[in-house]
């Protein structure tokens, strides 16, 4: 292969970053006119870029203005495309009409989420883990209950999280005040500890290393990995938190994507309730990312170290910081839970494994290191020596493929990039036809 080829692992030095990439690290100019007394916020200021997603929407637009005709494929943002199934959405629909009748009508409902819904989750999705209706509190989505929950636990707390891993959990500690100064030598902030989870270490961190973090945050299945953490992988992570005294604040917004017996939820893990948070979503499980819904597990065991409930303080939360997610989102959840809308929902997700499926045959091909894709909807694609903004920049130029470079969710991200299988499937075969040809060509 020529040493152009990104399948070759060295880059084209001639394919460099857009100019983008680099002012992503930099705080816009302040502007010129009048200003108030109000001081910018410290913490503000110690964010290093713009959130990943939007970047990567911009380089697709400086992409489409280079070529304006060009049929971009974007297996980036992770964004699903599928319809919602009928029944879903005609629960929605006659929940909307009932709002034009005196007797449909509902305005605002409990903060925690509707009743009904509380309990459809509890029962349907922690069927016999002993989960509680009260311990369930329904929100907009998962990324906004990591916010939350980090306003619940304050600034002064030490952070661990994966790395690779979600960068909503380290930009949200950064605005909180819990990150401290970023150290741009290493590329991390001082007071995160990142917790490699390479293949090296089977995807989960070396426990023995880690230090005495109070906050733990841990998403399984993976995002950007693919990783689901084993039994005995969680077993050991509830372990080092009951000796250290800490809380695991547990991802599992893409557990319904599992296919082996990987646990789905922490509780699965005895002692978990005494250690543990989870917060999911409906996101991905059933395609509401714009219907916005999703909701977080507090145990009641779930005790400060004065013995305070934790439950308690983010009820309060709850109650202080959000109206309650949408009534009719919430019908459209209720009816996913259903016998009938759970089978159709599970239809969905067999649609994207079966995108993934594709994916990895596709890009293993090619002689690429692939990991992923088994049990949830993202590949996970190494190319060793290369940094990701790079490998990015020339597969999006010489393929019109949207990918999303592994740097942007930690250190420990740098050689990949991460292609997500939520997409059209003639979009998903195309994607690895053009990937192939790319190869073939400079091949010959």
């Amino acid at each position: 292969m020529y040493k152009t080829s990104i399948f070759s692992y060295t880059l084209n030095t001639n394919v460099l970053q857009p100019k983008m990439v680099v002012a992503r690290l930099k705080n816009p100019s302040p502007r010129i006119g009048h200003c108030t007394k109000v001081p910018r916020n410290s913490n503000m200021e110690k964010l290093q870029h713009g959130y990943l997603f939007p970047e990567i929407e911009r380089h697709e637009h400086m992409h489409l203005q280079k070529y304006p005709h060009a049929n971009i494929i974007d297996l980036g943002i992770g964004d699903t495309t599928e319809p919602l199934p009928t029944m879903v959405t005609s629960s929605m629909v006659d929940f909307v009409l009932g709002l034009s009748t005196s007797k449909g009508y509902k305005g605002y409902g409990p903060e925690q989420g509707e009743q009904a819904l509380r309990k459809a989750i509890a029962d349907v999705y922690y069927k016999d883990l002993g989960i509680k209706p009260t311990e369930v509190f329904v929100s907009d989505g998962a990324q906004c209950d990591i916010t939350r929950l980090q306003l619940l636990m304050g600034p002064n707390l030490k952070i661990a999280v994966q790395d690779p891993s979600f960068p909503a959990y380290i930009d949200s500690s950064v605005i909180i005040g819990q990150a401290g100064d970023f150290v741009d030598k290493v590329g991390k902030y001082k007071n995160i500890e990142y917790m490699k989870c390479g293949p090296q270490t089977n995807f989960f961190p070396d426990l023995h290393k880690a230090s005495r973090p109070e906050l733990i945050f841990f998403c399984s299945p993976n995002n950007p990995t693919g990783h689901a953490a084993t039994r005995k992988q969680l077993e050991q992570l509830v372990d080092f938190a009951k000796v250290n005294g800490s809380i695991i604040i547990f991802d599992s917004a893409y557990s319904a994507y599992i296919t082996d017996d990987s646990p789905k939820s922490i509780f699965e893990i005895p002692g978990a309730r005494e250690v543990a948070i989870e917060v999911s979503s409906f996101s991905k499980f059933a395609g509401f990312t714009g219907v916005r819904l999703g909701w977080t597990v507090v145990p009641e065991e779930l005790l400060y170290s004065n013995g305070f409930p934790v439950v308690h303080d983010f009820n309060r939360i709850m109650c202080t910081c959000f109206n309650g997610a949408s009534n009719i989102a919430q019908a459209g959840g209720l009816a996913c839970l259903s016998p009938e809308g759970f089978r159709a929902v599970k239809s969905l997700i067999n649609y994207y494994m079966e995108n993934a499926s594709i994916l990895v045959n596709a890009l293993s091909s090619l002689g690429l290191t692939v990991y992923g894709g088994k049990n949830a909807p993202y590949v996970w694609v190494h190319f060793p020596g290369s940094k990701s903004w790079n490998v990015f920049a020339e597969i999006l130029e010489k393929t019109h493929i949207i990918t999303v470079p592994g740097s942007g969710f930690g250190p420990g991200g740098e050689e990949y990039i991460r292609v997500s299988a939520f997409g059209q499937r003639d979009s998903i075969i195309e994607a690895s036809e053009r990937l192939k040809y790319l190869l073939y060509q400079e091949e010959n």
